[in-house]
């Protein structure tokens, strides 16, 4: 509970032994289906192959940038996502198989302990698998539990309802919403605010990792249980 200071004015909650956070680093994460590498050259055609496809357009319509047009452009892509000092861009690769996907953390204030992952794509094949969910699972227990942050956000296009209920399977609050945030492709963006805190992480990691054992798939590879994330009840208003 907010305690009081010496003017009597409420304050939050201390920090004990609070020091600002190593910044996260391109490093290789591996989970029991999907690596998540530091994006590089080698990722650029098994990328223009899973997401630039005839029928993968509709894929890029909440990016800032269209799909690339041969591998060539791709390159370029990659190349400037993993030469941006102020990002680390992730490609996705399921167990067995080439890269078929990208996420970046983005926003590092190891200051504060907050990081914002974004600029998620799944191919086509990586949707809605045991893979896309445990990518972003990897990317939180890094930062949340090996780096030590206090919050991960997820942002997104308040018209992308995809990547609205992918931020509320995963177990992320709701925040609220940033009107005439940005524009984007020449249109208006109202950006949707979704995290969860390390106070919720540990409810949030347990319903992850139920859910991604293998014990809650069918020999058919059908889950038995779905994903859902009971968060603690938060602490009432002063």
């Amino acid at each position: 509970m907010p305690t009081d200071n010496e003017f009597h004015q409420p304050v939050g909650d201390e920090v004990p032994g609070w020091t600002p956070r190593e910044r996260p680093a391109p490093t290789t994460l591996t989970g029991r289906y999907v690596t998540l590498e530091p994006v590089a050259a080698a990722h650029a055609e098994p990328l223009y192959d899973a997401l630039c496809g005839p029928d993968d357009h509709a894929r890029w319509t909440y990016r800032p940038t269209e799909p690339p047009t041969d591998v060539a452009e791709m390159a370029r892509l990659v190349a400037a996502h993993a030469g941006d000092p102020e990002t680390v861009t992730f490609a996705i690769r399921p167990e067995g198989r080439e890269a078929e996907g990208l996420a970046t953390l983005m926003r590092l204030d190891p200051a504060h302990g907050q990081v914002e992952v974004g600029g998620v794509l799944y191919a086509g094949t990586l949707q809605r698998t045991r893979a896309a969910t445990e990518a972003i699972h990897l990317l939180m227990a890094h930062t949340l539990d090996e780096l030590g942050y206090r919050r991960f956000e997820w942002k997104c296009d308040s018209l992308n309802e995809p990547s609205r209920r992918a931020a509320a399977r995963l177990g992320f609050t709701y925040e609220g919403r940033f009107r005439h945030h940005l524009v984007v492709k020449g249109r208006n963006r109202d950006t949707d605010w979704f995290s969860v805190t390390d106070a919720e992480w540990p409810a949030v990691r347990a319903a992850h990792e139920a859910w991604l054992d293998p014990a809650n798939f069918d020999e058919a590879g059908q889950q038995l249980s779905p994903l859902r994330v009971t968060l603690p009840a938060p602490r009432p208003a002063p």
